[in-house]
């Protein structure tokens, strides 16, 4: 008994010499496998990301490049936060951020649980094909279509209201419009994907808990509200928290191609981001690098802070 149990202490002395990688061939085979892609990530990435770094601080000039144009430390932020169109910009990017984060997981579950109660395969798969075609859809096109519905001359809207004796209306002239249009083409253009990935969670659903249910004598919404929704919701939150950076950050393409980038509805259609295009046209380059910066590190700190009240209410739903 003694002779093992020394038999064991020497055993566990002897100390398992592993062969470093950069002695085995085998592993610089693969580490060479992966060295286009670093380069790769490195030029596309981490490069452009000092740029953006840097030229909020400069004096940008294109003639002088960036280490040769001249540092002015501060100043372009000081611009930015007196500029006489930021406080509109941000209200109208903020406002817009939160009500989709609000409004897009709300319609998106409804879509999905709608689609979860149809029985028939070819019709789901119908109904799916229908949602899903605008995601698709270029915005250049889906601006197209929106003038031709809202067009106050030969729109359909404006014909359908001539039909029944009404006046025309000019929503182009008229920013008070446009919140609830910009909310609607939103929504139809990405309820599609939207409402697929909630769609594919409720297809992971036990059923029997719904045979349990019915036995119980659940009816449809009961099943719905105690077994679909909670199953939902971590997938809510994880959506939550991806898009909590949009809240600073808005979608370039649906504020500029879709009001036709009037200047008359700036007033409630003009963001951050086509800000940043008009002083980017304008030749203002470190102004337009200094609000891309600031939107980066707001919207890092967005997503850092709503994971962190994401895991105080619920540990197993946040993201890390």
């Amino acid at each position: 008994m003694g002779a093992k149990i020394q038999g064991r202490k020497a055993h566990s002395r002897i100390r398992v010499k592993r062969r470093s990688i950069w002695k085995d061939r085998n592993s610089w085979e693969l580490l060479l496998l992966c060295v286009p892609a670093l380069v790769a990530y490195i030029l596309f990435n981490y490069i452009p990301m000092g740029v953006a770094i840097t030229i909020p601080f400069k004096d940008y000039k294109f003639s002088q490049g960036i280490l040769g144009s001249e540092w002015v430390g501060l100043e372009n932020f000081k611009w930015m936060l007196t500029s006489t169109s930021m406080t509109r910009v941000l209200r109208n990017t903020v406002l817009y951020g939160a009500w989709f984060m609000i409004i897009g997981p709300i319609t998106n579950v409804i879509i999905a649980l709608l689609l979860f109660e149809i029985r028939s395969r070819k019709t789901l798969k119908t109904y799916q094909t229908i949602i899903t075609f605008p995601n698709f859809m270029s915005m250049v096109i889906v601006g197209y279509v929106t003038y031709a519905v809202l067009s106050p001359r030969s729109g359909l809207m404006n014909q359908i209201l001539n039909l029944f004796g009404q006046d025309s209306v000019d929503v182009y002239m008229n920013p008070g419009y446009w919140p609830v249009i910009l909310t609607i083409v939103n929504i139809w253009k990405g309820i599609g994907m939207g409402s697929m990935m909630y769609f594919a969670s409720l297809m992971g659903v036990d059923p029997a808990l719904y045979e349990a249910a019915e036995i119980d004598g659940a009816g449809r919404f009961q099943k719905m509200r105690y077994i679909s929704i909670p199953h939902l919701i971590p997938l809510v939150c994880i959506f939550t928290i991806l898009g909590a950076g949009s809240l600073i950050n808005g979608n370039f393409d649906l504020f500029y191609i879709i009001p036709r980038n009037s200047t008359i509805l700036y007033e409630t259609t003009d963001i951050l981001n086509t800000y940043v295009y008009r002083a980017l046209q304008n030749g203002t380059y470190s102004m337009g690098a200094t609000v891309g910066l600031v939107q980066s590190v707001v919207g890092m700190i967005l997503v850092t802070g709503t994971n962190l009240i994401v895991k105080k209410i619920s540990p197993e739903n946040s993201m890390f």
